[in-house]
């Protein structure tokens, strides 16, 4: 039997609702803001691991004590002010209105708390114990001020704790990584809430209508995990997302001159560098040029100095980058605190290089493998391959081995490789680079703790040490430039190659405030004209 047929006004109310069904739809998928991610985070828990995609991930849902804005100055976030008491004493004041998403307020305790779990999180592999170890001691004053006393004068105690986020001790006592990747513990104090996530698939947040600070524009927010670039720019083009990070030179050019589209972009301060392994005797992808084992003649400063002279670094950066890069010298950018004018990038000198490997008594070469990332950096693959050229045409036997990200960071944190393409973003000195990746490997200090070839010198430690225990900008700045110079000039520690520059793509209608540290937040986004 037939069902009857509405009658004209029932006719009339069902139009209506899909209307009004169609027009909830269209504000849901407004206020909904889709995100093509390079990655996903390893790990939801804020202190699980000190990489640049989980603290951005993290800053959404928690708030460290200090942020740094979009050219990394430090902003008040829970602490509204900040000084340094004495040499050896930093007190923060904090907002008294701040509260956690369950609507307890942040008191002192709160902070206390987490200074002292960030650096002892079970199976950390990259932990923050490196911002927290300059802490003696923590006092809660009173509910909204706390006193951090270091071991020694550590200038930059702000800086390091504006990548540590603060968690609630009511939830956090207990909790271990696993509750917040499954997000019961998941209660921060950030603009958005946490809605849900399994590692590959979208992780979604919902604004936080309770947040003190200024609201996000977006009610909603799906970051998904989306690895490939080519496949990034496929889904914003087709309309799948909304924005998407670290666009290939290419396709930067062409959504640039699409008007569908908007872009974003900043000079980064990620240096993309080679390490080379300087300590052992022998290294594993070092031979000599018929395959046979060679003693390490990376060790010898005078055959680091000229695979650094052998590389052509405008050709990378207009080559194969494109023009998104910048040719680099020094550990920082030009204008970064602790730069040194004098450290411009080295001239292109193949002949120079070659005149250096014979005098370190390899005039015939030897065989290399150069390894890397093959979805990390921007066009990283390609720069891999282009370096193994330039020292093909020094005399080596360069080839190439490019891994995925996983694997890639965990064989370089094995110390499987002998030359690797790197990058590293100071936070927010110079002095970040020295520490982690020139200083000798000390992890009773927590330096040298990336420092994956190992090198070692103990004049430059020396000189490491005084700068980060320098409360004097002057002094400190100074004492950066020499341990910088010594390092790149006099023993290329590792080979400089150029700043990444940081891009953005989204579709008409979106701006974006590009960032020099490459995070890409729900909050730096907004709805424009």
């Amino acid at each position: 039997m037939q069902s009857p047929r509405p009658g004209p006004l029932a006719a009339a109310l069902l139009a209506v609702l899909s209307l009004a069904q169609a027009g909830t739809a269209r504000a849901q998928e407004a206020a909904t803001l889709r995100v093509g991610m390079e990655a996903g985070p390893t790990s939801l828990d804020p202190h699980y691991a000190s990489l640049i995609t989980n603290i951005a991930y993290s800053r959404h849902v928690f708030q460290p004590l200090v942020q740094q804005d979009h050219r990394q100055q430090l902003r008040p976030a829970i602490a509204t002010e900040w000084r340094a008491v004495d040499d050896l004493t930093w007190e923060f004041r904090l907002d008294p209105a701040a509260r956690f998403h369950d609507g307890r307020p942040v008191t002192a305790e709160d902070v206390a708390f987490t200074l002292s779990r960030a650096g002892d999180v079970p199976n950390s592999p990259s932990s923050f114990r490196v911002y927290t170890r300059p802490i003696a001691a923590v006092e809660a004053v009173d509910a909204t001020t706390i006193r951090i006393r270091t071991q020694a004068p550590t200038p930059l105690l702000p800086n390091y704790l504006s990548l540590v986020m603060i968690i609630s001790k009511a939830h956090g006592e207990a909790a271990t990584t696993a509750d917040y990747n499954s997000g019961r513990a998941m209660i921060g104090t950030g603009p958005y809430r946490h809605v849900s996530w399994q590692p590959g698939s979208p992780l979604v947040l919902e604004r936080h209508e309770g947040f003190a600070g200024p609201k996000p524009d977006f009610a909603r927010v799906e970051f998904r995990p989306i690895a490939n670039a080519g496949a990034r720019s496929a889904a914003l083009n087709a309309g799948d997302v909304d924005l998407i990070e670290i666009v290939p030179p290419d396709q930067f050019r062409r959504f640039a001159a699409d008007a569908r589209f908007a872009t974003a972009e900043s000079p980064s301060n990620r240096l993309i560098f080679l390490t080379l392994d300087s300590d052992r005797a022998e290294s594993p992808h070092v031979r000599a040029r018929d395959g046979g084992p060679i003693a390490n003649p990376l060790r010898d400063p005078r055959v680091r100095r000229a695979l650094s002279l052998a590389i052509h670094r405008d050709a990378l950066v207009q080559r194969v980058l494109q023009g998104q890069g910048v040719a680099a010298g020094d550990l920082g950018p030009a204008g970064y605190f602790g730069t040194s004018p004098d450290l411009t990038p080295p001239p292109y000198d193949l002949e120079g290089a070659k005149r250096l490997l014979a005098e370190a008594g390899y005039p015939q070469g030897f065989a290399v493998q150069v390894n890397g990332p093959n979805d990390r950096f921007v066009n990283d693959e390609q720069v891999v391959q282009a370096i193994a050229q330039m020292w093909t045409r020094l005399g080596l036997v360069a080839t190439v081995e490019t891994r995925p990200r996983g694997v890639w960071l965990a064989e370089a944190a094995q110390l499987k490789y002998s030359v690797n393409l790197a990058g590293f973003s100071p936070n927010p000195e110079v002095l970040g680079m020295l520490e982690t990746q020139i200083h000798s490997w000390n992890p009773a200090l927590g330096l040298g703790t990336a420092n994956r070839g190992r090198f070692s010198n103990t004049d430059i430690d020396g000189l490491i040490q005084k700068a980060r225990q320098t409360m004097d900008d002057a002094e400190r700045a100074e004492l950066t430039r020499q341990a910088t110079r010594a390092a790149l000039r006099d023993q290329t520690a590792l080979i400089p190659l150029y700043f990444q520059v940081n891009t953005w793509a989204m579709r008409r209608g979106l701006a974006y405030e590009a960032r020099t540290d490459e995070m890409t937040l729900a909050m730096s986004a907004r709805r424009a004209p």
